[in-house]
């Protein structure tokens, strides 16, 4: 199994109560989404600030979403419109029997989830139609840089319609997944983030979504799945409910200076097998620690292989790996996996399995 290798904030997405209340209220003005344009999409006024003209191209297509239990509210979150469908987060959906789907100009619309994975935190829900001004959103084709001026349009604390500002400040960050997964590639942004923002759309100024607001706990820090992430995901959800993550089998560490000590490395560079998992992928194939060693006082696990290549790229990080398994390969896929074991290097072919259902 991939070892979570990051930090995120609080789940960003099960808000159950709303603004002076913690009931439920249907037709609340605190939580139901309105036409907040001032003249609706494309109303933009001339010497608007960029900031304005993305959020105007972007909100009429972002909805409130509510999950209803068996004891009742399950959860709220967000989601926008894309390729036919709603997106959202998979733990916004989660514990949810049936849906209420929320946009502009009080248009509600029952909604259905067709498809969820809880390993990149992604859901898709269908309903029967669209309001007429509620038109897809795209995702960015390439990797936002650092720097990237950004907004979250959601409905934080059930606040429908808001946004917040920031810019992109981190990419290729680890968030933490069930079964001690990552999900890997993900954005990081200080455009705030709270209880009721989750699902929804993180857009560059070009209303381009960079990633899937995924975490965030109101300060500066913030998380969200990234487009390359959710456009491998969606599709498969929308056809066939699931996807199928690629799976090795070990269990990874990063490699840091005082375990590259431990095991005589030539850099601090890798990913560190710290375990193989039995009948899986790399049994017979990678070898795990076998032994520990005291460095600077810290224990640090030895003998077990360092990954520094798959097929043809480098591996330098474990983020290096998690993403190229995420983004670059398939179940199935037979990897030349270049490693060092006992000082040298050499290479070995592993057969990528399945991730196993969550626990």
């Amino acid at each position: 199994m991939l070892g979570a290798a990051g930090t995120a904030a609080a789940l960003a997405g099960c808000s159950t109560g709303f603004v002076g209340s913690t009931t439920d209220q249907p037709d609340g003005a605190t939580d139901t989404p309105t036409d907040a344009s001032g003249g609706g999409p494309g109303s933009t006024g001339e010497g608007a600030s960029p900031y304005t003209a993305a959020y105007e191209a972007t909100v009429s297509s972002v909805a409130v979403i509510r999950a209803y239990g068996p004891d009742g509210r399950a959860g709220q979150g967000s989601g926008f419109v894309y390729d036919g469908h709603v997106v959202t987060n998979q733990h916004v959906v989660e514990g949810g029997e049936t849906f209420e789907v929320g946009f502009a100009e009080q248009d509600w619309r029952e909604g259905e989830v067709v498809g969820a994975d809880v390993y990149s935190d992604l859901a898709v829900i269908s309903v029967d139609s669209f309001p007429d001004y509620a038109t897809p959103l795209s995702f960015v084709e390439r990797e936002p840089p650092v720097g990237t001026e950004v907004i979250a349009v959601g409905a934080p604390f059930g606040l429908g319609q808001s946004v917040s500002a920031g810019i992109v400040s981190g990419i290729d960050r680890s968030l933490p997944a069930a079964n001690d997964f990552v999900i890997p590639d993900a954005v990081q942004t200080d455009a705030a983030a709270n209880p009721g923002n989750s699902g929804g759309p993180l857009v560059d100024l070009d209303a381009n979504v960079v990633g899937v607001v995924n975490s965030g706990g109101g300060d500066n820090i913030a998380f969200a799945v990234s487009a390359a992430l959710s456009k491998r995901v969606l599709p498969a959800l929308v056809e066939s409910g699931e996807y199928t993550h690629s799976f090795m089998g070990v269990g990874l560490r990063p490699v840091t200076p005082v375990l590259a000590e431990g095991n005589d490395l030539p850099a601090v560079k890798g990913a560190y097998v710290a375990s193989v998992r039995d009948d899986s992928p790399a049994t017979g194939v990678l070898r795990g620690s076998d032994g520990s060693k005291t460095v600077n006082n810290v224990e640090v696990p030895t003998g077990g292989d360092v990954i520094r290549r798959l097929d043809d790229t480098p591996i330098e990080t474990l983020n290096d790996l998690s993403i190229h398994l995420a983004l670059e390969t398939s179940p199935g896929d037979e990897l030349a996996v270049g490693i060092i074991r006992d000082g040298e290097e050499r290479t070995v072919s592993l057969t990528l399995g399945e991730r196993p259902t969550p626990e």
